[in-house]
């Protein structure tokens, strides 16, 4: 395990003021035309700042790189043809971290007819004011050196079979239940949080991981990689490849007579922005419709609807010297799991990435109910858009109907009272406790139909929208199965899963009550309250808030 990332002691506190973190604050220094001179990289919190300034803008298509995965993929694209030593120049500019610091492990999706899995990458967009670059971009000067807060989440969603890809970003003011996590470097043991907190301290919590970890257990995604970026980070790479058109419907100053605000100015229509520019679109809350995170991650997805097009439309790098800049600024901008640490696996993955036209991308954000001035995962609608995503069911709706047809099983089932049930509580969702005692009562039922080896395991389990019945290998196919025509589950809900040692029932959420199951008839279509944007959309516009507007 290699990591560079130095977490300081000091700990922000838990509400924090407007002009901190991702949040378009107090107007920092730099924010409006040029980017800052090189610094030294920095080192707390992960990645760090160095980059040389930006040129003057120039409104012309030209392509542009974030900190997302699908443009920092395409961006590397050039590299594997070097030789090796700059090969290997390129893998030690890239730091790493764990991917997970919880202790809970989530099911791996079960492969589809081809044998295909779907990949699902963290994305993470750090505050860190570690470097003199960084914290010019930030401002907020009094949290220099503080433990950074994961303010830009959003979890992306590549299709088993690579046609489509989904995205689902978190306001950074969700209030979740972060899990226990142990900090890989010092051993540090964090507690898990006590009641829920705002998502976006998890990564103060060990780093990424446990963010991570935070993800998985909220959403009972299998989580394969996650990458970190900060504001240096932002600014160097869009700086290195070029420019990305933005629109809004009016002129735009972010920024109130406190101060307050990104400092993005821009004339209504469409303008193509980079280096700092981009970083205050990113960062803008007001100005933004009703100056909210969630018109913030609207204007975020814009951004890289937008920046994939452009990246497609004009993908073939010919310059050698361009092409070594960004794949420079590429690798140093990042930090990854070890599952993407080299630039062969970040090739790799741009590899199945470009496979996904940009009107098969859509981009959501987790619907979501305000409690006071935060929001919680909206009970319903948010383990729908979870679900569709654990199925690999697409986002547009685009996807052919899948079969459901229910097959039995070749391997035959051993008798009843012979198979051992391992009957697990996972009835918690987004916003209802676990059902005390769920796990006796089911496993209470089994003991009646004659499985007598059924038993209650007392520790809760993983959220599950749905009850369902897994087992490790093929030769328990048929006892899982009979297992689950005992209780009237359906067979579609019956996993092999390498995440089990038995024939496991996991209670969903679907069951909270009662001794029969009822199946319930799936609807696969995306919540509205997702308020969805598909890829393809070159006519999305931000509303700006009449308040910071300018003529």
């Amino acid at each position: 395990m290699v990591r560079s990332s130095v977490r300081g002691d000091r700990r922000r506190p838990e509400v924090r003021d407007a002009g901190e973190g991702w949040d378009d604050g107090p107007t920092a220094d730099a924010a409006d035309d040029a980017s800052p001179e090189p610094k030294g990289r920095g080192r707390h919190g992960g990645g760090g700042g160095r980059r040389r300034g930006s040129a003057p803008e120039r409104p012309r298509k030209r392509r542009i790189l974030r900190w997302s995965a699908t443009v920092l993929a395409v961006l590397i694209l050039g590299t594997a043809g070097a030789g090796y030593l700059y090969l290997q120049h390129l893998n030690d500019n890239i730091e790493r971290d764990d991917l997970n610091l919880g202790d809970k492990e989530i099911a791996e999706p079960t492969p589809n007819a081809a044998g295909q899995t779907p990949l699902n990458i963290l994305l993470i967009g750090s505050d860190a004011r570690d470097s003199k670059e960084n914290q010019k971009l930030g401002g907020a000067k009094e949290t220099f050196g503080a433990t950074p807060l994961a303010d830009v989440q959003m979890l992306l969603h590549l299709s088993a079979d690579r046609t489509n890809m989904s995205v689902i970003s978190m306001p950074r003011d969700t209030l979740v239940q972060i899990p226990k996590c142990t900090d890989p470097d010092d051993g540090k043991v964090y507690a898990a949080s006590n009641g829920r907190v705002m998502t976006n301290q998890s990564l103060g919590r060990g780093g990424p991981g446990c963010t991570v970890a935070t993800w998985q257990e909220l959403t009972g995604i299998h989580i394969d990689h996650f990458m970190k970026i900060d504001f240096a980070g932002v600014v160097a790479m869009a700086d290195a490849i070029g420019g990305v058109p933005v629109c809004v419907d009016a002129n735009i100053e972010s920024r109130d007579s406190q101060g307050h605000g990104s400092g993005l100015k821009l004339e209504e229509g469409t303008t193509y922005i980079k280096g700092v520019k981009a970083l205050q679109w990113l960062r803008t809350r007001y100005g933004f419709e009703d100056g909210s995170d969630i018109a913030r991650a609207k204007a975020q997805h814009m951004y890289m609807n937008s920046m994939v097009r452009e990246l497609r439309e004009n993908a073939t790098i010919t310059n050698p010297n361009k092409l070594r800049k960004l794949a420079e600024e590429a690798t140093k901008a990042i930090t990854v799991d070890d599952g993407l640490a080299s630039v062969t696996k970040l090739y790799d993955l741009s590899t199945e990435l470009r496979k996904v036209e940009p009107k098969r991308i859509t981009m959501t954000t987790m619907p979501y109910t305000y409690v006071g001035a935060r929001v919680i995962p909206k009970e319903g609608d948010a383990e729908k858009l979870f679900r569709l995503v654990r199925e690999d069911i697409a986002l547009d709706g685009k996807d052919k109907k899948k079969s459901t047809t229910e097959k039995a099983s070749d391997d035959p089932a051993a008798a009843d009272d012979e198979i051992g049930v391992l009957v697990q509580n996972g009835t918690r969702t987004s916003t209802l406790a676990s059902v005390n005692g769920r796990a006796s009562t089911v496993s209470g039922l089994l003991v009646k139909e004659g499985f007598t080896k059924a038993t209650a395991d007392t520790t809760t389990a993983s959220a599950e929208d749905e009850t369902v019945v897994r087992y490790p290998s093929a030769e328990l196919e048929g006892d899982a199965q009979a297992v689950a025509k005992a209780l009237g589950i359906p067979l579609s809900q019956v996993e092999k899963s390498t995440s089990v040692s038995g024939v496991t029932l996991v209670v969903g959420a679907d069951w909270r009550d009662g001794t029969a199951y009822k199946a319930k008839k799936k609807d696969d279509k995306t919540p509205e309250s997702a308020d969805a944007l598909n890829g393809g959309d070159k006519d999305a516009c931000m509303h700006v808030n009449p308040n910071f507007t300018w003529s």
